[in-house]
């Protein structure tokens, strides 16, 4: 099965514990903050090629790099200042996404589509300038009835209209039906793929749960150090800080 879209290796770093933000991680790596800005660029091309605005970023089992991922690619899709993005947590069973940007979790999603909260009350601002992002808002006990209601299509429609780019950080697709209730209301899907942690025919059956058709490229996490050194032999150079020393003449 081929994907035609993400088809080079970006390391994703594991989750750090503690209070560091999502935005922060791996802001001292240059390979890394490269590689994601490489990433940008591929999705802001496959947006004007297809004409998408509506993506949905997820993975076959937890534990893959997902939710950083879709955090790092929405703040840089938004710091270009080409565009105005939306990123929502439509995991209403884990709520990782405000906890990991230091934003309250609730209200949110959960709490718009059950009544609880109007949308004004659910849209927070982000440090990350042009990003706005919505929680999930209060853990329910069945997420995926209410991302298949009329509610939730008809808030999805609305929203796009004041965004450029909306980005949902959807729960894994294995475990649970949550995110196959989104097929039919995304443009597609962007698979996260962490190597040597997640057994490929798990990958290849969350893969065929969302359709090939429905899968714009896959982002492969966790490159093999062999491989990193390599990388880092013959493009390091590029990547290494000025020196207090070096100057323009």
């Amino acid at each position: 099965m081929r994907f035609p879209f993400m088809n080079s290796k970006t390391s994703i770093p594991r989750k750090t514990s503690g209070a560091v933000s999502t935005l922060n991680i791996g802001a001292e790596d240059s390979i890394y903050t490269e590689q994601i800005k490489a990433l940008r660029a591929k999705v802001e091309y496959r947006i004007d090629q297809i004409q998408a605005k509506t993506f949905a970023v997820t993975s076959a089992v937890s534990g893959e790099g997902k939710t950083t991922l879709c955090v790092k690619l929405a703040a840089n899709l938004a710091s270009s200042g080409r565009k105005k993005v939306l990123l929502i947590d439509t995991d209403m069973r884990k709520a990782d996404l405000a906890r990991g940007l230091g934003l309250p979790g609730k209200p949110g999603l959960s709490d718009f589509i059950t009544g609880g909260a109007p949308l004004s009350d659910i849209v927070c601002n982000t440090v990350a300038p042009g990003l706005t992002v919505i929680p999930a808002g209060l853990r329910v006990s069945e997420p995926a009835d209410l991302l298949s209601g009329n509610v939730f299509r008809d808030f999805l429609g609305s929203v796009k209209d004041g965004f450029d780019v909306v980005l949902l950080d959807t729960p894994p697709v294995l475990p649970v039906a949550d995110t196959l209730s989104l097929r039919d209301l995304v443009d597609g899907f962007i698979f996260v793929y962490r190597a040597g942690f997640t057994p490929h025919k798990m990958f290849s059956r969350a893969a065929e749960e969302i359709g090939e058709k429905g899968i714009l490229g896959v982002v492969i996490n966790g490159v093999e150090p062999e491989r990193q050194r390599y990388y880092e032999r013959y493009y390091g150079s590029y990547y290494q800080r000025p020196s207090a020393s070096d100057h323009v003449s």
